[in-house]
């Protein structure tokens, strides 16, 4: 099988409510910023690297190609707004879209999401581990841009429900539970340190 060309998402794009509106993707984690490590598990995975950031543009430029959201959905407007973006700009067959507060990723995550969204035949995969879906873990065919438009344009933003309708499938990584810790919160990242 000819391997696939993939693209690799980092969404860096919030408003950091949960971290006193910091901008999360660059608050320190083990001596570097969350973005550098979240970079550096996907970026060998990829052919090509974006991120999505709203803020301090020229700070997450040494990890990637940076996109904004797209103005006409307004300011802040999830995950979703940043996946479009990088949608937009996307050069390959896949792209592959992580968060930025999950820094110790598969290190074979695009591989085994697209693969089995090839094997199944579903333009969209996402990962599970243990029960739990990690919703802004998934790879994503471009093909989806105009319904993701379409869907944030109808003022929707919730994740799980857009995944749903463009006929998702679920990938087990149980293999790797904890390679989905996520750092939301100052306490998580006081936790995490270590």
């Amino acid at each position: 099988m000819a391997e696939i060309a993939i693209a690799g998402l980092i969404l860096a794009g919030g408003q950091g409510r949960r971290v006193n509106e910091a901008d999360k993707g660059l608050l320190p984690w083990r001596g570097q910023p969350l973005v550098a490590h979240v970079a550096r598990r996907l970026a060998p995975q990829v052919s090509q690297l974006i991120i999505s950031a709203n803020r301090n543009i020229d700070a997450y430029g040494a990890f990637g190609e940076v996109v904004g959201d797209d103005d006409q959905f307004g300011a802040w407007q999830g995950p979703l707004a940043g996946l479009a973006a990088g949608l937009a700009v996307c050069r390959h067959e896949w792209l592959v879209c992580v968060p930025c507060d999950t820094p110790l990723i598969p290190e074979d995550l695009a591989a085994r999401l697209t693969g089995a969204a090839v094997a199944a035949g579903a333009p969209l995969a996402v990962a599970g581990c243990q029960g739990r879906r990690h919703a802004v873990c998934m790879a994503v065919r471009p093909a989806l841009l105009p319904d993701l438009r379409a869907f944030l344009a109808a003022g929707e933003r919730k994740v799980a429900w857009w995944q749903d309708r463009a006929g998702a499938i679920e990938v087990a990584f149980d293999d790797a539970p904890a390679a989905f810790l996520n750092l939301n919160t100052a306490e998580d990242f006081a936790f995490a340190q270590g």
